[in-house]
């Protein structure tokens, strides 16, 4: 036989007050939030606890605004109390925290083994052994579970249940005990225990037992008149009739004196089998994993009671599951199965009581016999259950109160949950997960209802039929009914009913079955606060979204407003999908729960209500992408903005989600998009085009062209339809600069001209700066140098104006790049030195990234190429660190070209290579063929002219159809000199034959 007992390197105690072994040394857990953060971790020990869960435990029902962030400041301080050598215990995994424990780390994990195979040992006939772990597991007590709660209200109803499983092992050991014929050695223990817990009659009469065998026979009748009196004045009660029972005998002086606790059963010879599962799904499909995966577990070796909870949305086919499980395993339950619908998602759930009272009857318990409270028929039916082997079925729990109270104590019997809400409180349970159908199994679900020849008929139409309803097991049999019932319709007419989204649920019914109902259930449970954000939550157009947006629509404190999303959550009516970039959960719809939500909207709230929402859900994605541009350029510089309502989100998730300001827009990218169309969708045009060109932060850095593109199309006829004068500008000059960097420069010109008039017009000097800037680049690429510096001229001066010091340096760059052109160095690395030090106060690494590309360029130009390489491998890495991949593309084509001068080829060509193929990935064809140029070139001196012909026509086409004279001549000459070496292959040209080098744009 072996005892477990509490080892390991890091020992946790919750039996008694709740404390931590290290090695020697004890850990102190300061009292208050921090034990109670850690207690209720470890009684959840190796599994998820949701922070929802620790914030009622900490503040039950009244949590303040920064519950969230208190949370994580002493899980934190836990962590670093409890650090030692290997991993860390306490990990974050969305929702919430889970502590790691090893095997015998945990007091509690200890008992629960050694009651689990002391039962074993009893039902063996192993008396003396199951007694030996029972009090190993008693051992391991110091006092009241928990320290009593630490004032926590959740912990202290845990404390109470553990408490009670102490005395109830106490009790069930000092019966085995009396049973191997140790009453002479129980009494002292037992006299202390009755004076502890007067109350507890199965005390008293071990006491009165041991007293009675012990010779004692009117010390036992003292205790029980002692008993009595103490009921009868505390609360008015006579003994119990099986105490009275042991008094009578005690009197009678029977030599044949039992315990009073025997269980109660059925008569002899009248075992009842119960057989209450419902018929299994003859259609079952799919499920495969989670099928083997909960079989194996119920027939798993648990060392007690095995939970398996089976959670998941209205109409994911939940009870499908559970019940073919369930006959799965039904012949391992050789006494019986007990089913029960707890109708846990309608108004009125079943009560507790009344299904103990069915199963009870069912187990074969005279009606009579059935206790009246629930505690009593609970221990009625875990005595009944001790000795057999029952499955039971609870289908469609509300809480685990209401599942708590069914649960049997005898290791032989499994539990099957179903629920859509997840009930993490059930201890040791198993939790799986019900996904939606991926679009094989729901094709195999259809077919197999309305027959495959009719898939293969129409499989394009099948294959948009299951993805309309989003593979919901529930919808998939409505839709299959509908079709079985009418053999006459084809796939595309069930299509063509549900095309339309306004009508979709109400095609999703048949008979009883309907979509719409099954959501009902569920959303009628939610509060009215939860039902109200479900409703809102509908008109965010994004695929997925965060938790800050429910606090933006309901405009209430963050805090709330996430703790309202997870109750959506929790109730399977959002689902969790991922997290970003600084570890938040991001959430989505089912198509099906949308449209509901819809529904439920156009009933419930007023076009002013919808439209003030949409406000501050598009303010919210404003205030967070204009801080982000602030913390990537120091400020807001080089961008305009308007004046549309901003919401701000918990501090706390800015300062996190922003720690990365360009991860994080690209991480929100399809987000900021759907925001951008929604503002102009619903009319606000100052936040819609503020926002698109704010998000240029993004488009251009990650060369996000068609977004750029895209988003502005959409600001620019918001704006002009509002007659929004500055918006129209702002949006034209953005956009005029998107041209540019593609080199399509009439359509930059006809942007930038009217937007310049425009801020003419209103007086922007802030405005007239950016176009003006980006007129003296237009200048420049058209090889206009004159008219280039005075454009900058202007700019600069207008950008001193207006404050905005990076939009100086970014023209001091400008006109150094002005004077590498005259080659005047010693010029252009003066006023490089001045952007430089603007960049460096300001903190803006991108624009000090492009500086000092061009240093680089200087030194390529003077023949350095050492220091020219060593300087654009320095800026390589600045933009590899922020992910500016137009920045690394720029780069890698001037780090090619120094090796292509230093005759280095085999180092030059793989970077040209690279640099064109992100020019192409970012579809920047006038980029892509200057880096042409240059390969066609390194090309020749190989010898290989075929390809190097073929890279200079391609580049000339590009030219030739951006009206670029300019570069169509070196690509001209580039090919005459090709044309005159086709008959001499191995003759290449010398490095001064490059015709291009980057302008460093």
């Amino acid at each position: 036989m072996s005892v477990h007992s509490i080892t390991g390197d890091r020992c946790f105690r919750i039996l008694g007050t709740i404390e931590v072994d290290a090695g020697w040394q004890r850990l102190r857990v300061p009292p208050g939030r921090q034990q109670i953060i850690l207690g209720a971790l470890l009684l959840d020990a190796n599994r998820v606890v949701g922070m929802d869960q620790l914030i009622d435990a900490v503040w039950d029902e009244r949590p303040p605004a920064t519950a969230r962030s208190q949370i994580q400041i002493c899980v934190s301080a836990l962590r670093q109390s409890l650090a030692g050598p290997g991993e860390a215990p306490i990990v974050t995994i969305a929702p919430g925290y889970l502590i790691r424990v090893a095997d015998n780390e945990l007091d509690l994990h200890v008992f629960e083994r050694n009651l689990a195979k002391a039962d074993v040992a009893q039902q063996e006939g192993r008396l003396a052994e199951a007694v030996q772990l029972l009090r190993a597991a008693l051992a391991l007590w110091r006092g009241d579970a928990l320290g009593g709660g630490v004032g926590s209200r959740q912990l202290t109803a845990c404390a109470v249940r553990l408490n009670e499983q102490r005395m109830t092992a106490l009790e069930n050991c000092v019966d085995l005990e009396l049973r191997l014929g140790r009453h002479h050695d129980l009494i002292a223990e037992l006299t202390g225990l009755v004076e502890e817990h007067p109350l507890r009659e199965r005390l008293r009469g071990q006491l009165m037992l041991a007293l009675y065998r012990s010779g004692r026979q009117a010390d036992a009748l003292g205790a029980y008149r002692a008993g009595r009196d103490v009921l009868v004045d505390e609360l008015g009660l006579e003994p119990s009739e099986e105490l009275q029972a042991l008094e009578s005998a005690i009197l009678a002086g029977e030599r044949q004196v039992t315990p009073t606790n025997e269980p109660v059963g059925p008569p002899a010879g009248q075992i009842v089998q119960p057989r209450q599962l419902p018929a299994d799904t003859a259609d079952f499909t799919g499920r495969r994993e989670p099928v083997a995966d909960l079989v194996g577990w119920i027939g798993g070796d648990q060392g007690a009671v095995p939970v398996v909870v089976i959670t998941g949305m209205p109409g994911v086919g939940k009870s499908a599951l559970a019940v073919h499980i369930s006959h799965h395993v039904a012949d391992r339950f050789p006494d019986g199965q007990l089913y029960v619908d707890l109708r846990g998602s309608q108004p009125q759930p079943a009560d507790p009581v009344d299904v103990l009272c069915r199963f009870l009857r069912a187990l074969g318990v005279p009606g009579s016999a059935v206790p009246e409270e629930l505690e009593e028929r609970a221990e009625m039916y875990r005595s009944v259950m001790a000795d057999r082997r029952v499955l039971v079925v609870l289908e469609d729990a509300a809480a685990e109160a209401q599942v708590l109270p069914l649960l049997p104590g005898g290791p032989g019997c499994a539990v099957v949950v179903t629920s859509r809400f997840r009930l993490a409180g059930l201890p040791g349970a198993r939790l799986c997960e019900v996904e939606v159908m991926d679009q094989e199994q729901s094709l195999e679900l259809l077919g197999k209802v309305i027959g495959r020849d009719r898939i293969e008929a129409e499989p394009g139409v099948a294959e948009a039929l299951v993805g309309t309803v989003g593979g919901l097991p529930l919808a998939l049999r409505v839709v299959s009914a509908r079709l079985v019932a009418r053999p006459h319709w084809s796939l595309a007419a069930m299509m063509g009913l549900l095309a339309d989204e306004r009508h979709r649920l109400d095609e999703l019914s048949h008979g009883e079955i309907m979509v719409r109902a099954s959501l009902a259930l569920t959303y009628e449970g939610l509060s009215k606060r939860s039902r109200r954000l479900l409703r809102l939550l509908s008109l965010v157009e994004a695929e997925t979204f965060l938790g800050w947006i429910a606090a933006a629509l309901l405009d209430e404190q963050p805090a709330r407003g996430a703790h309202l999303m997870e109750s959506l959550v929790d109730a399977q009516m959002l689902n969790v999908a991922g997290v970003d970039v600084a570890g938040y959960p991001r959430f989505k719809f089912h198509d099906l729960v949308r449209v509901f939500a819809r529904e439920r909207l156009t009933e419930s709230e007023s076009r002013q209500e919808c439209q003030d929402a949409v406000e501050r859900l598009v303010g919210g994605w404003l205030a967070l992408a204009r801080e982000a541009h602030r913390r990537l350029y120091g400020g807001d510089y080089t961008v305009l903005h308007g004046n549309g309502l901003r919401w701000d989100a918990d501090p706390s998730y800015v300062s996190a989600a922003l720690k990365e300001p360009l991860q994080w827009l690209e991480s929100e990218q399809a987000c900021l998009c759907s925001a951008v169309r929604q503002a102009a969708a619903t009319e606000f045009d100052e936040a819609c085009w503020d926002l698109a060109v704010t998000a240029v932060t993004l488009f251009e850095t990650r060369g996000y062209f068609d977004d750029w593109q895209e988003t502005h199309e959409v600001a620019l006829n918001a704006v002009r339809k509002a007659g929004n004068s500055r918006g129209v500008a702002a949006v034209m000059c953005s956009l005029g600069s998107m041209h540019l960097s593609r080199r399509r420069l009439a359509q930059a010109e006809l942007m930038l001209e009217p937007a310049l008039e425009l801020f003419d017009e209103l007086a922007d000097v802030h405005g007239r700066a950016l176009v003006t800037r980006s007129l003296g680049i237009l200048a420049y690429i058209e090889g206009r140098p004159v008219a280039a510096a005075e454009l900058y001229d202007r700019a600069q001066h207008g950008f001193q104006l207006a404050g905005d010091r990076i939009g100086e340096a970014y023209v001091l760059g400008r006109f150094a790049q002005l004077d590498i052109g005259r080659t005047r160095y010693d010029q252009a690395i003066e006023r490089l030195r001045q952007a430089l030090e603007i960049c460096r106060e300001t903190g803006n690494t991108r624009l000090e990234g492009q500086l000092l590309y061009r240093v680089g360029r200087v030194f390529l130009l003077q023949g350095n190429y050492e220091q020219a390489e060593q300087m654009l491998m320095t800026v390589l890495d600045m933009v590899h660190a922020t992910g500016d991949v137009l920045g690394e593309s720029f780069t890698l084509h001037s780090l090619g070209t120094v090796h292509l001068h230093m005759q280095e080829l085999d180092k030059a060509e793989p970077i040209l290579r690279h640099a064109l193929s992100l020019r192409e990935r970012l579809r920047d064809q006038f980029g892509a063929s200057r880096v042409r140029l240059d390969l066609a070139a390194l090309l020749t001196q190989r010898g290989e002219v075929r390809e190097a012909t073929g890279l200079v026509q391609e580049a000339l086409r590009v030219f030739q159809s951006r009206r670029l004279p300019a570069w169509e001549d070196k690509a001209r000459t580039a090919l005459a000199d090709l044309s005159g070496l086709s008959d001499y292959p191995h003759q290449g040209v010398s490095p001064g034959g490059i015709q291009s080098l980057p302008s460093g744009q």
